[in-house]
Formats: structure tokens, sequence, C-alpha cells
């Protein structure tokens, strides 16, 4: 339990440390890849990695361009498609904002979840941040599942899963996500792969050769 609760503190707190610098200066929240040692175990090639970090960081700026700071949006790509969450005053500024977005290279489908709703408050977003925090300790506590494969993003109590995964994978991070207290609903953003095509994507062990 001790050992648990050491992980759920550490990915709230590197969750809690990007939200600040965020919102430090802009209203618009990105959602970005993990590199570094993580990408060897990601599921997506390093070249789609680096696609979706620059679709993030390219929409975000396209739309403050042209919405400024009148909406609250996250963008989170994952094997360049992307999930917008956040609020936006009317249904034309949720429209506007697909548009720009399918507009930036290399975007490959949108899943559009705005909510026409004023922004969220401080509270909320906190709230959301902790729930994320505690889906993900949940998937790395979880013996027969590899926690790296999925993005984890939580608006408003619906949380929403990403990856590229099995069925087995997909419906294994649902029960532990729908488990988690503050998850009021969970959204499957998920690429479904097979059993074959994940042992495919697996390092293979390295075999030492007898000399004779």
């Amino acid at each position: 339990m001790k050992y648990a609760t050491h992980r759920l503190v550490t990915i709230l707190a590197l969750t809690a440390s990007v939200g600040a610098g965020l919102s430090a200066c802009a209203p618009i929240m990105i959602g970005g890849a993990v590199v570094g040692s993580l990408m060897a175990t990601d599921r997506r090639t390093s070249g789609t990695q680096i696609d979706d970090e620059g679709i993030e960081l390219r929409a975000g700026s396209h739309i403050r361009e042209n919405l400024g700071d009148r909406v609250r949006v996250n963008v989170t790509s994952y094997n360049r498609q992307v999930l917008l969450t956040g609020e936006v005053p009317s249904a034309q500024d949720k429209q506007l904002v697909e548009q720009v977005v399918s507009r930036v290279e290399n975007v490959r489908s949108i899943v559009n979840e705005l909510a026409i709703l004023g922004n969220a408050t401080l509270t909320q977003r906190s709230s959301d941040a902790l729930v994320t925090g505690r889906v993900k300790a949940g998937m790395v506590d979880a013996k027969d599942l590899f926690a790296n494969a999925f993005k984890v993003v939580t608006e408003r109590g619906t949380t929403y899963l990403m990856g590229r995964v099995t069925q087995r994978e997909a419906d294994r991070a649902t029960d532990i996500a729908r488990g988690t207290p503050g998850v009021q609903k969970v959204v499957r953003v998920l690429e479904i792969i097979s059993e074959d095509e994940l042992q495919g994507m697996l390092p293979k062990p390295a075999t030492s050769e007898v000399k004779k």
C-alpha cells in the first residue's frame, strides 16, 4: 500500500507540475507525449511520437491565434488522432476549433469532445488532474497491463482513454478507470489491434550464441 501510494503521489506531482507550467502562460492545455526513456516502450514509432508532439504544439498555437483566450481547449494527439476536450462558449466556436485543428499538418482524424460551457474552475481542473493520476496509478499497479500503452485525459469527471491496445487491454483499462474514485464516465478513443500485432511490437528476447 505504501509503495502504491508513493507511485500515485509521484504521478500527481508530475501532472501538477506540467499543469502549473501551462496555466501560467495560456488557457490552451497541451497533452504532450512522453519522450526519452518511455519512447522505447511506446507502441507508436518514434516518428509518430514526434508528429504527435508537433500536432499538439501547432494546434494549440493556431487555436490561440484564431480564438484567443475565450476558449479552454486541451489538445491530445495519439498516433495522429486528435482528441479535443475543454470548454467553448458556443457551437460556432466548437466547430471553428475543429476546423482550425483539421488544417494542422499530419492530423489523421479528430474526436471533438468540447463542451459548450463556461471554463472549468481551478477546483474542477485540479479534481480532474487527481482523477487522471489515480487512473494512471491503477494501470501501473495492474500486473496484466502496459500502462505506457495508454494516454489518460479527464475533463469534468469524464475520463478518456487513448492508445493502441488489444481488446483485452481495452476492457481491462476500462474496468480500472470505471472503478477509480471520481470517474463519472469512461470514453474510449482507442485503436484496437490484434494479439498477433501486439506480439510483433514487443521486443524480442536476447539470444546468446554458444561458441564451440
